[in-house]
């Protein structure tokens, strides 16, 4: 392209932006969503917004590391910077391959942010982020350097400048510009630098190499050594404050060998993994990790089934309260209160909201337990994936110094959804069955999301993703630190290939010491899903996990010490009834149950005969009924009656017709509309929960049944909270603009600059860019009218009903009744505006488009 046909360069961010297209300015909006919080009215807002402090340093935080390196290098370039210097800053004068394949990539993300406009000869970093990034006493760069010559010398006395240019060489100027200027055409040729520097004292280039890296500042005496003089004299340091000297920028960029940072990282560090086990482990272990902690919620919401803690006033659970609920789990408190904000996240817990506050399952729970287990396991991974509240926080102190307690205030973390996401997507893009290194995976992310200033290593981001690989492996969607079938497809990466190298040829695993890196393997791109994308995601999910949980059994076996052995997971209805009929003694890969007096007891006031506890034993044991068992039984039955309850609207039948005849004695009972059916079956009118209630009232204990004569098992005191929604996530910034909001939020933007940049007629237009033009009622209709005959089109400033003012170009069609018809080419359509709440109106230029 020759220089004639080549565009003219443009002379700020804005004209830079109105230089791309909409899917660029499409990109720049999605990546930065703040900037079309609320739209802007033309692309001058767009780049002013850009531009602002706060926008700035979001965007700064979400570069990776080189990227991030990259704006550095040109914080401390001249302005404007050329791609040569800046890539010799990055590359230094040896040009690292590496970097000069990266820079390109970085630069192209930088411009699409809108942190760096122009082309590559005229380079320009958006002036907040320089202010930013460049070097200064109180905000020292990551780069290390100090400020320039000119920067160094600002205050120095032309004497004292012309002392130092001819000590180091070169002719005396008559001014201090001139003279500067010298000294930094000295320090940045590498010759004459090299020359000077041959003839230093071997201690002074010590005391260089000391401030080479940074930081650049040090501290003198009033009277410097031998060593410090000479560099002093010569400029190689310069003081900016008694008592301290700066290594000026050029003299440490020529030791540096050109070099903005002592290690440029193009290239972010590999995930390495530390075993490579077969798949089919790893799926096995997952989904036994997956049914214990179903197991661990079902319990911990049987425990809290007649009531939970009492709500603190602050909100949360006391300390003891967590511990107890972390005793009654067998788990230490750190893992209680992640299964406790698990079951708050997924809305199966809440507080009941009475005077009295206590924590309880919500109705959801009920609907909960009656799903298929994957489903049920499908339903906590996705609620702990989207939950912004950090379970890893509890007992940590807050800004205030207050303890963070669990379901309490202050555990929203708006980044863990993302690190979460990130974290399991960089272990889907190892091989399947590979482990990850811990400390891989957390540099890798320290490497994409860098710390601004000094780097932690136990910053914010490391802590959540430390905790998010724990809990990945407590819920099950890894199994022994690997990404299992179902963790993936619940990422949404069902669909990743099975890689050869991770099948293995024999039984064995590789070692924990093995160290493998997975250079040849890229992350999954994993990004968030949308609510419908999740949910397909998650029902995938469940059926991957489905044939690898255990199949619930049906019987357990009776001994004769009063106790039963359930050898795995027992069937709902069995296990619900055993939860009644006995206690749990201890738990494992076989549960232990242990019949007390008291367990019996209270299965028998739940409802049930003593000859239903027969038959259930008998019926669901495979050894013999020991007849302490049965004795137990009968010698505790006898206090109770013998009532069952239906849903005949409603029935009682009992073997025993004198308790019928004593319930239609009883004067309580008339409520209930009682009616002798057959010798051993009452009818009543009232419904079957209404029934139980009377007869329960009355002293009875009878129990619920269903249509085919199956005993119901509830707990008479079960205590649920209202319906409650779970808890919605706290947001990370503005969303992410769809794709509907991104094509209107650009029609406006491109209509509003069209109005705000479309030429005018000189002095019809107000000077200031960005005012809306002011004529008086009469003008503005004698405009209109002439318009409307010429069929000219108007620059008009418009106030809409909400107050919300905009320019607009117009060609008047027809005006009358106080409203003016046009085509208004920024809507690109008709519309019909009233007079009043135009501002005042402008002729265009004779050569307007």
């Amino acid at each position: 392209m020759s220089t004639e046909d080549r565009p003219p360069a443009p002379r700020s961010l804005a004209e830079a932006l109105r230089a791309r297209g909409d899917a660029a300015l499409g990109a720049l909006l999605r990546s930065r969503p703040d900037l079309i919080t609320p739209v802007p009215t033309d692309l001058t807002q767009l780049a002013t917004r850009a531009g602002t402090r706060a926008s700035v340093v979001r965007a700064l935080e979400r570069l990776d590391r080189f990227t991030l390196q990259t704006a550095e290098a040109l914080a401390v370039a001249a302005e404007p910077a050329t791609y040569d210097e800046l890539l010799g800053l990055t590359a230094g004068d040896d040009a690292d391959p590496a970097v000069v394949a990266a820079l390109p990539h970085a630069l192209d993300i930088l411009r699409e942010q809108a942190l760096v406009w122009g082309g590559d000869d005229r380079l320009r970093l958006v002036r907040t982020a320089r202010e930013l990034l460049a070097p200064s006493p109180q905000h020292p760069s990551p780069t290390g350097l100090g400020p320039t010559v000119q920067e160094a010398t600002a205050g120095m006395s032309l004497g004292r400048i012309q002392e130092i240019v001819t000590t180091a060489g070169l002719s005396s100027t008559h001014d201090s510009v001139s003279a500067v200027t010298a000294l930094t055409g000295l320090f940045t040729d590498r010759a004459r630098m090299a020359a000077l520097l041959a003839d230093a004292p071997a201690d002074s280039l010590d005391v260089l190499e000391r401030l080479v890296w940074g930081p650049p500042y040090g501290q003198v005496t009033p009277d410097p050594a031998a060593r410090l003089r000479w560099l002093l004299d010569r400029g190689l340091l310069l003081p900016t404050a008694p008592g301290t000297v700066v290594l000026p920028r050029e003299v440490a960029l020529h030791l540096r060998r050109g070099l903005a940072h002592r290690t440029p990282e193009p290239v972010p560090p590999v995930v390495e993994a530390v075993a490579v086990r077969r798949p089919q482990v790893v799926d096995s272990t997952a989904a036994g990790q997956a049914y214990t902690a179903l197991a661990t919620v079902e319990e911990l919401l049987k425990d809290w089934d007649e009531g939970g803690p009492a709500v603190l006033r602050a909100g949360g659970l006391s300390v003891r309260d967590l511990k107890r609920t972390a005793v009654a789990l067998d788990v230490p408190e750190p893992v209680a209160a992640f299964w406790v904000e698990l079951a708050y996240a997924a809305g199966l817990i809440a507080s009941d909201g009475e005077a009295d506050e206590r924590y309880a399952a919500t109705p959801a729970y009920d609907e909960w337990l009656e799903a298929p287990a994957a489903e049920r396991w499908s339903r906590l991974a996705t609620a702990w994936l989207a939950a912004t509240r950090t379970a890893g926080l509890v007992g940590g102190r807050d800004a205030k110094d207050r303890t963070l307690s669990a379901l309490g205030p202050g555990l929203d973390r708006s980044a863990a959804p993302e690190v979460r996401h990130r974290v399991l997507a960089l272990l889907a893009g190892l091989p399947e069955g590979a482990a990850p290194d811990a400390e891989s995976v957390l540099a890798r992310l320290r490497w994409e999301r860098p710390l601004r200033g000094a780097q932690r290593e136990d910053d914010p981001r490391s802590r959540l993703a430390r905790w998010a690989l724990s809990e990945a492996e407590l819920l099950g969607v890894t199994g022994r630190g690997a990404l299992s079938a179902h963790g993936r497809a619940l990422l949404g990466a069902a669909a990743a290939v099975r890689h050869p190298e991770a099948e293995g040829s024999g039984p064995g695993d590789s070692g924990p010491g093995d160290k493998l890196p997975v250079h040849h393997h890229r992350p999954v791109p994993v990004v968030p899903l949308s609510p419908a994308e999740q949910a397909v995601a998650s029902a995938a999910a469940a059926r991957l996990l489905t044939p690898q949980l255990p199949e619930p059994l049906d019987h357990v076996l009776l001994q004769a010490d009063l106790t039963a052995v359930a050898p795995g997971p027992l069937r709902r209805p069995l296990a619900d009834m055993l939860g009644v009929l006995a206690d749990v003694e201890s738990k494992g890969g076989a549960t232990v149950y242990r019949f007390t007096p008291g367990s019996v007891r209270r299965a028998l006031d739940a409802g049930q005969a003593a000859s239903d506890l027969h038959a259930f034993l008998t019926a669901h044991s495979r050894t013999p009924v020991p007849q302490p068992l049965a004795y137990l039984i009968d010698d505790v039955a006898r206090r109770h009656g013998h009532l069952r309850v239906g849903a005949a609207s409603a029935y009682v039948r009992c073997d025993d017709d004198a308790v019928l005849n004593e319930i239609l004695a009883d004067k309580r009972a008339a409520g209930l509309g009682l009616r002798r059916l057959a010798p051993t079956v009452l009818a009543a009118q009232a419904d079957p929960a209404g029934l139980l209630e009377g007869l329960r009232s009355m002293g009875f204990a009878p129990a619920a049944e269903s249509a085919e004569g199956d005993v119901l098992i509830t707990r008479a005191l079960a205590h649920r909270t209202p319906p409650r929604t779970a808890p919605e996530p706290v947001p990370d910034g503005p969303p992410v603009p769809d794709d509907v909001l991104l094509t209107a939020a650009l029609r406006a933007i491109r209509a509003g600059d069209l109005a705000s940049t479309t030429p005018r007629k000189p002095g019809t237009a107000p000077e200031v860019n960005g005012e809306l033009p002011r004529t008086g009622s009469a003008e503005t209709l004698a405009t209109m009218q002439a318009a409307v005959l010429t069929g000219e089109a108007l620059w008009i400033g418009y106030v809409n009903a909400e107050g919300t003012a905009s320019q607009r170009v117009i060609a008047p069609i027809r005006v009358e009744g106080g409203f003016v018809t046009a085509y208004d080419h920024t809507a690109d359509e008709v519309r019909t505006y009233p007079l009043h709440r135009i501002t005042g109106v402008a002729e265009l230029a004779d050569d307007a488009g």
